[in-house]
Formats: C-alpha cells, structure tokens, sequence
C-alpha cells in the first residue's frame, strides 16, 4: 500500500510540474511577444527581440515552474517560501529595463542609490509594464492599470528622481490619453530626445496632463 500510495504521489507531482511548465511557458510567451509588438511599434527593435530572454535560463525557468502562479510573477512566491527570491536576482542582474539593475554607489563615502536610466530602458520599462497588466489583469486591463499598479509600491523604490518622473509622465498620459496617442509620443517625442529627462521640468509636463490623482 505504502509503494502504492508514493507511486500516485509521484505521479500527480509529476502531471502538476508538466501543468505548471505548460503554463508558465504560455505566460511568459505571451508577455514577451507582447513586449516585443509594442517595442516594435516605439521603434525599439532590438530591445523587443532581447527583452527577457534570461527567462528561459534554467536558473529561472525552473523557479517559474515550481512557483506557477497564473495570475502574478512566481518571483512573488518564491520570495514568500524562501525569504528572496534568486530567480529575481538573476533576473534584474541581466535586464537594462529594470530600475533595481542601475542601484549602485555614486562616489566614494556615497549612500547606495539609484542610478539615471538611459532613456530607451525607461521606454522599455513602460512598455513591461503595459505587458504585464495586460497578461495578468487580462479583460479586467484598463488604461490605467498599469499606473495604478506603479503608485501601490512606488514609495519603496530606489530609483533615480529624473528617472521616476519620466516613468511616471508615460504612465500618466496614457491613463489620460490612452495608448495609441502615448506610444506615438513615446516615438516621435521622448525617444527622440525632446522630452527634458529632469525632474523639474517632467514635473511640470505631468501637472499639464491634469492627471486624477
């Protein structure tokens, strides 16, 4: 009875592991081709085709299988079982678009900070950002999803002040003027470099947006 029953066991975690690899698979598929559609449609060609390609690193890969969720980043609940998550620390190692990336010490004697983002890593940024709402929050997806997401953590983050308003000024105008009239500018105006990249001056741009706070 004892073989037998350490026999069904094994088998059902076998048949969950396979579910969980199919569907793990299938999300970060979907997110990284749409990232990719909405970096092609910015212009950020070569971005949209290396975007999260350590994903498929065993070192991650594996943690997404034995963490699947479905409905929010096994990274999460990894963090919670183990205290940290490594799959995440490989991840924001690897990844330009990720803030916590550019945490480093500006001088010597300086407190850790963090750093200015090359612009087209902070277009990158926001368009993860707009992907991963979509995947996640599906039909439930609004225009301003992902700002919303942005504000409930924003208060923790370690990330250059210019970079944060240039963040939060994409995400803003498109909750209030949505996607088709954000992307273009995100093409023709901030990648272009004529959008001031400082705080102050993005500061004033955003106010002009009479954003609902």
């Amino acid at each position: 009875m004892d073989i037998e029953h350490n026999e069904n066991i094994n088998t059902d975690n076998i048949k969950k592991l396979l579910e969980n690899a199919k569907g793990h698979l299938k999300t970060i598929n979907a997110h990284k081709l749409l990232v990719m559609k909405h970096c092609f449609r910015v212009g950020l060609y070569k971005q949209g085709l290396m975007h999260d390609l350590s994903k498929y690193t065993p070192t991650e890969f594996i943690t997404g299988i034995r963490y699947f969720q479905g409905d929010k980043s096994p990274n999460a609940a990894e963090r919670e079982d183990k205290g940290l998550s490594e799959a995440w620390l490989h991840h924001k190692g690897r990844n330009k678009h990720h803030y916590e990336y550019w945490i480093d010490y500006p001088g010597r004697g300086q407190d850790i900070a963090g750093m200015k983002m090359p612009v087209k890593y902070v277009c990158e940024m926001f368009i993860d950002r707009i992907s991963a709402s979509k995947n996640y929050q599906r039909e439930k997806y609004t225009d301003r999803s992902p700002i919303e997401y942005y504000l409930k953590s924003v208060d923790h983050y370690m990330i250059h002040e210019d970079t944060k308003e240039l963040i939060e000024y994409m995400l803003y105008m498109l909750a209030e003027k949505g996607e088709k009239y954000t992307f273009s500018y995100v093409k023709n105006e901030v990648l272009k470099g004529k959008v001031p990249y400082d705080s102050t001056s993005l500061k004033k741009l955003k106010d002009e947006l009479h954003v609902r706070r």
